[in-house]
């Protein structure tokens, strides 16, 4: 097979990740082509914005002609580090590979599960996503849906709501409309490429759509509530008619599973996630 690598409209921080992903791809016998189709294109991140925007199209047309394309995007598990790799799409939309894994890949990687908590005092964070980004396969605007969910929360409780903006792309809201809920703006990690404070463990629970701080929560033994795309879908809680007891489901499985959805670039060079995704083809 002939990969694509569409190379040209990958972040600042894709170099690195597309030469390994071209040495596997080598390593298993297969060639490689730069900003030309393939047999499988590859590109960084379903972001459709700034130079990453031009990967919509090429997106768009894997997809209207029913050809695989792969996603290469930053990891959530060990971020810079890790790397995400999926086919036809991202986060639980995408293709892994095989599933019902053994936890031989978590102790590689060291990723524990802390246990859940119940931090009864704690406030309910409410995290946004990049409006431009394909993740936000929502039927509704980001401010609508923001607004939506705080109605839909206050039929249940009470308890304060934070509502934590996207670092790149700020929210419009009048949050002194709502009772009891505060806007947090991230601040940035001094020395970092581009990681934000972000910590779960206070909160009492998280609500996200299908990014990373769902998956966070989880690991972090926090209760989230987040939508069919999301990595935590199946074991986070679907409804939010759980709020004042929410679901806290064995997450041993989703575990063995999620880390198969992210590599180091040492591992991206021998071709073992490559060959995960394009076995079958």
């Amino acid at each position: 097979m002939k990969f694509g690598l569409w190379t040209i409209y990958g972040a600042l921080n894709s170099k690195p990740i597309f030469s390994a992903f071209k040495k596997g791809v080598e390593r298993l016998g297969h060639s490689t082509i730069e900003n030309q189709s393939g047999d499988i294109d590859v590109i960084w991140s379903i972001l459709w914005n700034g130079r990453m925007a031009p990967n919509k199209q090429i997106f768009e047309k894997a997809k209207r002609n029913k050809n695989n394309i792969i996603v290469l995007e930053v990891g959530g598990l060990n971020r810079g580090t890790t790397w995400k790799i999926g086919l036809n799409g991202i986060n639980r939309d995408a293709y892994y590979g095989p599933s019902q894994n053994n936890n031989s890949r978590v102790k590689k990687l060291g990723i524990e599960l802390k246990e859940w908590k119940n931090n009864y005092n704690g406030n309910i964070v409410l995290t946004t996503q990049h409006r431009m980004s394909g993740q936000w396969a929502h039927p509704r605007q980001m401010d609508t849906w923001i607004v939506e969910t705080i109605k839909n929360l206050r039929s249940y409780t009470d308890r304060k709501i934070v509502v934590r903006s996207h670092p790149r792309c700020p929210i419009k809201i009048n949050q002194n409309q709502y009772k009891n809920v505060d806007l947090e703006l991230p601040k940035k990690i001094p020395n970092s490429y581009d990681n934000y404070n972000f910590d779960p463990s206070s909160a009492y629970a998280i609500i996200n759509w299908s990014s990373n701080p769902g998956v966070q929560a989880v690991l972090n033994g926090i209760p989230a509530f987040v939508g069919p795309s999301s990595l935590a879908w199946d074991v986070a809680n679907q409804s939010y008619k759980t709020i004042n007891q929410p679901v806290l489901p064995d997450r041993t499985q989703w575990l063995n599973d999620l880390v198969y959805t992210e590599w180091t670039e040492t591992e991206i060079i021998t071709g073992d996630p490559i060959f995960r995704l394009t076995a079958g083809l």
